[in-house]
C-alpha cells in the first residue's frame, strides 16, 4: 500500500478520533515515562500527529516547542484549529527532510503504516534528527518476525508493517542508541512501545 492510500484512508476515518468514545488518555502514561528520561526541553516533533492534540498538549505543558507532521489533510485541519499557534506540516515522513534538531520525537501508532521497505530508512532519519540525549518514543506491532499486512477493521483498508521486536532493538543498538524502555502495553495484543535515547 502506498502512503497516498494511507492519507485517503485516514481522511475517511477522522471522525473516529473526534468521537466521545475515543480514549484521549491513550499513550499518555507511556509519554510521561519517556519524558522522565529527558533533560533538555527544546523542540519536539509528533510524527503522525493526527487530530486529537493530546501529545501536543502534553509537550506544551512540559515546556517543549512542538511541531506536528501528518499525511492526512483532514486530521491537520482539526489539529490546526485546536492549536493555532503550533506548526503543523502535511507531509509523508518517508519523503520529508527533517532539517531541524529535536530533543523529543514521538511516533505513536503512526509509522507502522509506512511500507516495510521504508521502516529502517525512516527510523535512521528520525534518530539523525535527534539532539544528543534526545528521546524517541514510538509504538509498533510487537511480533517476533518482521512483516506486513492490511485489514479493514476501521472501515477502509489500512496497511501495517513491523520489523519485529528484535529487528527494532537491533537497529537502534546499531545506531548507537540506548534502550530506555520496552513494553507490551496492551497485552495480549501485540501493541508495543519503545523508548530510545540518542547518545
Amino acid at each position: 500500500m502506498k502512503t497516498t492510500q494511507i492519507e485517503k484512508a485516514y481522511d475517511q476515518i477522522t471522525h473516529l478520533w473526534e468521537s466521545e468514545q475515543f480514549d484521549r488518555s491513550n499513550g499518555i502514561e507511556a509519554h510521561k515515562k519517556a519524558l522522565s528520561f529527558i533533560e533538555h526541553r527544546g523542540k519536539a516533533l509528533d510524527v503522525g500527529c493526527g487530530c486529537t492534540g493530546r501529545f501536543i498538549d502534553l509537550l506544551l505543558e512540559e515546556g517543549f516547542t512542538p511541531c506536528g507532521i501528518d499525511i492526512s489533510s483532514k486530521m491537520l485541519h482539526i489539529a490546526r484549529k485546536r492549536h493555532p499557534n503550533v506548526e503543523f506540516i502535511q507531509a509523508d515522513i518517508c519523503e520529508i527532510e527533517l532539517n531541524e534538531r529535536y530533543d523529543f520525537i514521538t511516533a505513536w501508532d503512526s509509522i507502522w503504516h509506512i511500507p516495510l521497505s521504508e521502516q529502517r530508512h525512516v527510523l535512521r532519519k528520525i534518530v539523525a534528527s535527534l539532539n544528543q540525549g534526545g528521546l524517541f518514543i514510538f509504538s509498533f506491532g510487537g511480533t517476533t518476525e518482521e512483516g506486513d499486512h492490511s485489514n479493514s477493521v476501521m472501515g477502509p483498508e489500512v496497511y501495517y508493517s513491523t520489523l519485529g521486536t528484535n529487528g527494532f532493538l537491533g537497529l537502534f543498538i546499531e545506531l548507537g542508541c540506548v534502550i530506555r524502555h520496552l513494553e507490551f502495553d496492551q497485552y495480549p495484543e501485540l501493541h508495543t512501545y519503545l523508548i530510545v535515547e540518542k547518545t
